[in-house]
């Protein structure tokens, strides 16, 4: 098959698709496999040739086939006290916990801070210990800590303070609660700096002194082995016993654990597949009041699978903090009073109406402005876009968005009074394989040229003074630059196999498919697959802008339905829409089970495609 693509193929790593020939602007590539460790596991395993294709591709062999596909919670359970700081942390907040100090909870506004708060609230309940719950507001006051946030806290009356998601370069507003006689601890999985706060306790794995293995870990389930191993030092302590109390069941919560895990996209490999696998057996069974009502109003009928967290019981949760109600998720997903959780989850509801109105029209500012200034943004190899109107909840869907239409690192950047009534930016970048947001934003911070900035790799926040805006970009464009060798970025389609529509089409192995591969996420994709040479036929439009259509292979055979969401107006879907009767295309995207009145289906969803020239 890949001899009949010819001129669209060079080599690079194995067979790539020139980038003039993808209409997304992407460069296909396809990932070789070692052949004999392929047969090993075919064989050893009994796996059809594509999924141990897939598998090995994943790194995945032999010996570690078990492990992957079904880990089992006490053989692949990692020790808590493997996390650099755990033991001394455990033993603190232990013994907080049994003198009944007041304690409280700093967390981050989206899904992964909404489920650790909850994680943390539940595991100190258990206990007795109604903590105070401090969520900022994504819209006044920004991400993480703030000097005036550790005031409230303080006068509050919280002697030990919990910090989840957030902290781990949060130096200036930390040294004021230590100031203030606050006793932090920081749960986190930020990039770390060489240096940390002045704080008690800094639980983070990517600590740079931290040998723990998992820095894969969300803080959500960052929180939960710190209460894994909280619980395991009252148990030594013989305090269970003497309280007449069960352990905290903490089982039951990991399907927060798996919520917040696929919500902030972090790797699903290693202990993430467990909390996932695990979760969502045990969202399934509704004894989480939130969650039990979010599913029912985002018409979740079948068990939770990830794709509903990612679609719509993260949008929901993340709602509230776009629209000033950021302690709604916290609220909902802790409480066990069912008429509570459902009125909640129904005012996130219309949050989240807001949101997707409000998000239309900044994605239509965005794009006008950078079409109308579109050789500056060319010849630059970032965007970045402004705007007084922008409402700064949304900046980072809105980056997303940009950057997948335009393939490149993308930062919205929003005005907001803080809480000084200092006009200030806030920004949202999102970024492609080869380029690191956070280590972007950590190092304009060293230059002076942001307020505050840092997250991951492929997603960071910041503030910027407005005056600095400039600069900044010139910082980044400069940095970017160095790092792609002055090349333009290049956002690269990892192709794992190609197929014939034929082929393709056969329902029960795209299923075994998803059962053995699967739950797919960050660090372990979806599988791509190309389709070379195909007709397409029955071509129109749905809802002003996905597009619709029936594929079938060049000599002919089955056809099979096709969908290219979000497809009008781009590249690719003007010419599916113009040229399909007289051209054959070369289309990557995923296969995907289809369910429609009971009846179901393999069904094609594309990413991207080039001209079979």
């Amino acid at each position: 098959m890949l001899s009949n693509l010819n001129s669209a193929i060079n080599q690079k790593n194995g067979p790539v698709f020139d980038v003039q020939n993808s209409l997304g602007a992407k460069r296909w590539c396809f990932k070789e496999v070692d052949e004999k460790t392929l047969l090993e596991l075919q064989q050893k395993h009994n796996l059809p040739h594509f999924i141990a294709h897939l598998l090995v591709q994943r790194d995945v062999n032999a010996q570690s086939f078990e492990s992957f596909i079904a880990p089992i919670l006490r053989e692949h359970f990692p020790d808590p006290f493997s996390f650099a700081g755990m033991e001394e942390f455990a033993r603190d907040l232990a013994q907080a916990i049994t003198q009944k100090k007041k304690i409280g909870i700093f967390a981050d506004f989206d899904v992964d801070g909404t489920t650790s708060a909850a994680i943390l609230t539940r595991f100190l309940r258990h206990f007795g210990v109604e903590p105070f719950v401090y969520i900022p507001d994504r819209l006044s006051e920004g991400y993480g800590p703030s000097v005036s946030s550790m005031q409230k806290i303080k006068q509050a009356g919280v002697e030990y303070l919990l910090m989840a998601d957030c902290g781990t370069t949060a130096f200036e507003p930390l040294e004021h609660a230590h100031d203030l006689g606050l006793h932090v601890s920081i749960l986190d999985h930020h990039e770390a700096e060489e240096e940390l706060p002045k704080v008690a306790h800094v639980i983070n794995p990517k600590r740079k002194d931290d040998n723990s293995g998992l820095e894969m870990l969300a803080a959500c389930g960052v929180c939960f082995m710190a209460c894994v191993a909280v619980n395991a030092k009252l148990r030594e302590s013989g305090y269970f016993k003497e309280n007449a109390l069960q352990e905290a069941p903490l089982k039951s919560w990991l399907d927060l654990v798996a919520l917040g895990t696929v919500c902030d996209m972090v790797p699903l490999l290693g202990v993430n597949r467990l909390f996932v696998k695990y979760g969502f057996e045990q969202m399934g069974k509704h004894e989480n009041a939130g969650l039990e009502a979010l599913c029912q109003v985002g018409r979740i009928t079948n068990l939770p699978e990830p794709k509903d967290a990612g679609w719509s019981l993260g949008p929901r949760i993340n709602a509230g903090s776009r629209v000033h109600k950021s302690d709604l998720g916290a609220k909902l997903l802790s409480t066990d009073d069912k008429d509570e959780a459902q009125s909640i989850a129904w005012a996130l509801e219309e949050c989240n109406k807001e949101r997707r109105a409000i998000q239309a029209e900044m994605i239509k500012v965005a794009t006008n402005k950078i079409e109308f200034h579109q050789e500056e943004h060319k010849q630059a190899p970032f965007i970045l876009v402004d705007d007084e109107s922008f409402h700064s909840g949304l900046s980072g869907l809105v980056a997303g968005q940009l950057k997948e239409r335009y393939g490149r690192p993308a930062m919205v950047v929003t005005y907001v009074e803080n809480a000084e009534g200092v006009m200030e930016g806030r920004g949202s970048g999102r970024s492609i394989p080869g380029i690191n947001m956070a280590d972007i934003f950590i190092a304009a911070r060293g230059e002076d040229l942001l307020v505050k900035g840092g997250g991951h790799a492929m997603a960071g926040g910041f503030t910027i003074e407005p005056d600095k805006l400039d600069d900044f970009r010139k910082f980044v464009d400069s940095y970017i630059r160095q790092q792609t060798n002055n090349l333009e970025p290049v956002q690269d389609l990892d192709i794992d196999g190609f197929l014939s529509v034929r082929g393709a089409s056969q329902l029960a192995s795209v299923k075994m498919m998803h059962e053995q591969v699967g739950p797919f996420g960050t660090g372990n994709p979806e599988p791509i697959f190309a389709l070379p040479h195909v007709r397409v036929q029955r071509v129109d439009v749905l809802k002003d802008k996905h597009i619709r259509m029936m594929v079938a292979d060049s000599e002919g055979g089955s056809w099979m339905k096709a969908m290219f969401f979000s497809g009008v107006d781009t590249d690719l879907g003007t010419a599916l829409l113009k040229d399909a009767q007289n051209t054959l295309f070369h289309l990557a995207g995923q296969f995907q089970v289809n369910n429609w009145q009971g009846r179901e289906s393999v069904e094609f969803h594309v990413k991207d495609g080039a001209l079979a020239i």
